[in-house]
């Protein structure tokens, strides 16, 4: 059993960027819901996830910019057009970007608490997220596992990645012949994408996330 009392944490901060103008290039930001869903903040992103798109070529010099005198352009940014949909009960969240699709599932749907044993349940929620790695003709897949941050960082980084371990069994066996290249971590309770201090949003960060890139045809 693990221990139920959160561990202090040391919050860090990134200095905040001065400019004298900026101009931020981007598609937009879409949020496709459910009936009855709801989206949180985006997550940090784990190592292997980030996106690979260049960003867009800005001439300074343009005419059309209005910059003062003296002013510059900070660096030019490509932000994804991002479509959440999350299930009612928060147990299954897929995210789609102009690169990839990336399927969360609540350990609590897929395991006994404290454990890397599957449910009966387990199983078919995988097939279908198998079923869409068909369908996106993907070759490279990200198996991630997460936790909350009670108990020891250490047993959340072998938990979370007995949980990956597990889920990558079952898609392996439903994607024999699909030639998949499989990258299977456990981060532990790094990358929270809720609030650690209630038991909502830590059952939002126990979670077993499959990520692959999108078909060029989708």
């Amino acid at each position: 059993m693990r221990a139920a009392t959160p561990r202090a944490r040391r919050a860090s901060r990134r200095p905040a960027a001065t400019a004298l103008a900026a101009v931020v290039l981007f598609a937009g930001v879409q949020f496709s819901m459910a009936p009855g869903a709801h989206a949180d903040e985006t997550p940090s992103t784990p190592p292997g996830t980030e996106s690979t798109s260049p960003p867009p070529q800005v001439d300074g010099n343009a005419p059309g910019l209005k910059l003062r005198a003296g002013a510059t352009l900070a660096p030019a940014k490509v932000l994804d057009i991002i479509s959440v949909v999350e299930s009612e009960g928060g147990e299954e969240r897929r995210e789609d970007t102009n690169e990839n699709v990336k399927f969360a599932l609540q350990a609590e749907v897929l395991f006994g608490k404290d454990s890397a044993r599957l449910s009966s349940a387990a199983n078919s929620r995988i097939a279908a997220i198998a079923d869409e790695i068909k369908k996106q003709g993907a070759t490279k897949v990200r198996v991630f596992g997460f936790t909350d941050d009670l108990g020891s960082a250490a047993h959340g980084d072998v938990l979370s990645k007995q949980r990956a371990e597990a889920v990558h069994g079952v898609l392996q066996g439903q994607l024999t012949s699909a030639g998949i290249t499989f990258e299977i971590r456990g981060y532990g309770e790094q990358y929270p994408i809720a609030d650690n201090s209630t038991e909502e949003g830590r059952k939002k960060n126990r979670r077993v996330e499959v990520s692959f890139p999108r078909g060029e045809s989708s």
